[in-house]
């Protein structure tokens, strides 16, 4: 019995050796292949999403310029043009990038349409700016109300669509043949899996030792399982923690800001009106034009207290406190669409709530705001507080070009701040947006709110 049981286990061992070695390479074979083709695949995934990134980051260095340009018209201020200037070399790199990637295909000609366009579209904020620093106003403002800027950026958002389009469909047929790779993969994995059977079945014996260390492999991960989520909650209250108190210190920074600007740029302001005052006084002894200039002065010195009073309210809305929120609001919005040109619809319902919870609620629909004029191309926007149980609703809907929120690049910091924002005070903040069906912004706050959050 025991010489053929041992012939038997001879001759299986001789057996099992080829078998191991074949089932090892076959198990790699197929795992190298399926590593070389998801490589490939992947590595043209990386050049389409760099690709579409250079297609998103041209458009939106040029919209920065082009607000840069806007700025300084409206103000004259030098530090407006930092984006306009920077962004002819950083457009030329991302065009040499564009040119690079889609050189010898049917996009190249694409390419060089869309440099011609940006280098158009440069030059004209260029003319634009020159015109207005050699103060030929009327020729700056009608270059500026023609429609030469908007068809040049019309044709860069257009040509840079088509890219960012085709990038996406080539990077889900790339994404296709990952997933293919991988699926040649399994055949190694099944292979695997059946080799560890064959060595489990050897090794039966030591199951109740496997079982053991098992068991004892187990209760170490929920051990520290355990242990990394008392540290991810403590991580988060100190992030929490953090980003309230961040908060808190901007706002008492906007309402120092905001009470210097009051205190001493409203005294010199002042000052220099009752200055120009007292010269009035004596306009007899004047000559005309001075008496023409000092009106100019006094009229200037009127729109610098304008200024002054609309910055002071932006930093540290003052309505919000003495008037309350839905007046505050109310002014808010009714300014906001004098400037903008914007349609704003409100229906405010005064609620209770707390001044943190007001504060919070107020710099939301400033921000949701001023993302509509930024992004939205919208006509109408509705503002609107509510009463809902135990909560108070803030909704701000616009009906402009709306975005896919899933596809928002990082960097978006305005959102992702408002989010925080609503969340540190126990609520809870919603986006709605669908291509072509505009935006809706909906925070939902609980009437008690924590006193000292911000």
């Amino acid at each position: 019995m025991l010489d053929p049981l041992i012939r038997y286990s001879a001759r299986h061992r001789r057996i099992a050796l080829p078998v191991a070695l074949l089932l090892a390479l076959v198990i790699m074979s197929v795992g190298e292949l399926a590593y070389a083709l998801a490589d490939t695949s992947l590595a043209s995934v990386r050049n389409r999403y760099a690709a579409r990134y250079d297609a998103q980051l041209l458009r939106s260095v040029l919209t920065d310029a082009e607000t840069g340009q806007r700025g300084f018209l409206l103000t004259g201020r030098e530090a407006y043009l930092v984006p306009m200037n920077q962004a002819a070399p950083s457009l030329a790199e991302i065009i040499g990038r564009l040119k690079q990637h889609y050189q010898g295909s049917e996009w190249d000609t694409l390419v060089g349409q869309l440099n011609q366009r940006v280098l158009e579209k440069l030059s004209e904020l260029n003319t634009t700016v020159s015109l207005y620093r050699r103060d030929e106003r009327s020729t700056w403002l009608e270059l500026v109300r023609t429609d030469i800027g908007k068809e040049k950026m019309d044709a860069v958002r257009v040509a840079t669509a088509r890219l960012e389009a085709y990038e996406s469909e080539r990077i889900t047929t790339e994404r296709s043949n990952v997933f293919r790779a991988l699926n040649i993969g399994r055949f190694g994995v099944h292979a695997l899996a059946l080799l560890t059977l064959v060595g489990f079945a050897c090794f039966l014996r030591k199951n109740e030792a496997l079982d053991c260390m098992r068991a004892e492999l187990a209760e170490n991960v929920r051990a520290e399982r355990d242990r990394l989520d008392r540290e991810v909650h403590r991580r988060t209250e100190d992030l929490t923690e953090l980003a309230r108190h961040l908060t808190s210190v901007r706002e008492d920074e906007r309402s120092h800001l905001a009470r210097e600007l009051h205190d001493e740029l409203g005294a010199l302001l002042t000052a220099a009106k009752l200055d120009i005052a007292r010269i009035r006084r004596h306009s007899a002894s004047i000559p005309e034009a001075v008496v023409e200039r000092l009106a100019h002065m006094g009229n200037l010195i009127d729109e610098g207290i304008t200024l002054k009073r609309r910055i002071i309210e932006d930093l540290r809305p003052s309505a919000l406190s003495n008037l309350g929120m839905v007046p505050a609001l109310e002014i808010l919005t009714r300014e906001f669409g004098e400037r903008s040109g914007l349609v704003i619809h409100t229906e405010l319902l005064d609620v209770v709530a707390p001044d943190t919870g007001k504060l919070a609620l107020y710099r939301l629909v400033q921000e949701a705001l001023t993302n509509v004029l930024r992004h939205a191309n919208a006509q109408q926007v509705w503002v609107s507080i509510q009463e809902e149980g135990p909560q108070v609703v803030l909704s701000v809907r616009d009906d402009g070009q709306g975005f896919a929120p899933q596809r928002v690049p990082s960097g978006h910091h305005g959102l992702l701040g408002m989010r925080y924002r609503i969340e540190a005070l126990g609520g809870v903040l919603q986006l709605t947006s669908a291509l072509g069906q505009g935006t809706e912004v909906e925070a939902r706050l609980p009437y008690a709110v924590a006193p000292e959050a911000p």
